[in-house]
């Protein structure tokens, strides 16, 4: 039986009407791979299961964006927030590649803040 949050939905997984977010554990790794609009309406989904992704204890939190089809402010918001709740436990790495991820991170100089990776083989890359 999976973990559940409190409003009932499966800890391994969020969806959303224009997007997703999947965790998933690679060579000590959590991964949450985000698909689709990552705005206001998936953005409690992926602080929910990146602060679920900081308890299982791995050495590494990536945050893939390859799959992104929109980076809206509160997604970038919960990058931060990402970042500054899981430096001391685990190390946090985004993938962005590409102008619809890319871009925004580099126009809000994010980039100077986050690790950013142009794959996820790269990012796991210890």
């Amino acid at each position: 039986m999976s973990e559940r949050d409190v409003t009932g939905d499966a800890l391994g997984d969020a969806t959303g009407s224009a997007g997703s977010v999947a965790l998933e554990s690679l060579d000590g790794a959590t991964v949450l791979r985000v698909a689709g609009a990552l705005d206001l309406a998936l953005a409690p989904k992926l602080r929910r299961l990146a602060e679920h992704a900081t308890r299982l204890g791995d050495r590494l939190l990536v945050i893939d964006l390859t799959g992104v089809t929109f980076l809206a402010s509160a997604g970038m918001a919960e990058l931060v927030r990402a970042h500054r709740g899981t430096t001391a436990s685990a190390p946090l790495r985004v993938v962005a590649s590409g102008r619809i991820a890319l871009r925004p991170l580099e126009l809000t100089r994010l980039v100077d803040e986050l690790a950013i990776y142009p794959s996820l083989s790269e990012a796991l890359v210890r």
